[in-house]
């Protein structure tokens, strides 16, 4: 009998842990969607923002980047990051599709 009533107790312990640590994902995951929303609300749009991104290696990337109305492409590595390029992004005008 002292088995049953410690066995129940373990299980109690075990559910109760369970359930602490998916309350504690859930209060991470809602501080966090409020911490983007107040700097979305804050900050309006961000001014960086990453359009494409390709793997060219086991490490390796070339990315693409927006910085307001600057293009930029950069190599990454496990180590460094080199800038490939650089321009001007085209106003866009809007009307112009044929």
């Amino acid at each position: 009998m002292g088995t049953t009533v410690s066995g129940s107790i373990d299980w109690l312990r075990i559910s109760g842990s369970i359930a602490l640590v998916f309350a504690l994902l859930g209060g991470m995951l809602w501080v966090l969607r409020r911490l983007r929303s107040m700097q979305i609300a804050k900050g309006g749009k961000s001014q960086l923002e990453i359009v494409e991104t390709i793997s060219v290696g086991p490490r390796q990337k070339i990315a693409l980047l927006r910085v307001d109305q600057q293009m930029l492409l950069i190599g990454m590595s496990a180590n460094q990051f080199t800038a490939l390029g650089q321009w001007q992004q085209a106003k866009s005008t809007t009307g112009d599709m044929a």
